[in-house]
């Protein structure tokens, strides 16, 4: 299991254990495992999405960076703009 938390400037949008993570990276979307190398990874607007014991949730956000470590995954994000 790995050790999820996502910040934004507004809120911890989301902190506790998942199974997997999607990350809309500056090369392209990355997954996150367990037992995943150390990285230090900026963001792009995209959603992140992670898997937890009962389901698949998303957070969209407009940019930021994750950091990866001892199973540890830390997102500062800035969130997307959801004007109507």
């Amino acid at each position: 299991m790995l050790k999820l938390k996502i910040v934004s400037p507004q809120r911890i949008e989301f902190e506790g254990e998942v199974e997997r993570v999607k990350a809309p990276g500056e090369l392209g979307q990355f997954e996150i495992l367990t037992g995943h190398a150390p990285i230090i990874s900026l963001l792009t607007t995209g959603d992140v999405v992670y898997v937890t014991s009962t389901g698949s949730h998303t957070v969209t956000v407009s940019g930021g960076f994750v950091e990866v470590q001892k199973n540890n995954v830390n997102f500062c994000v800035e969130l997307a703009d959801h004007a109507d």
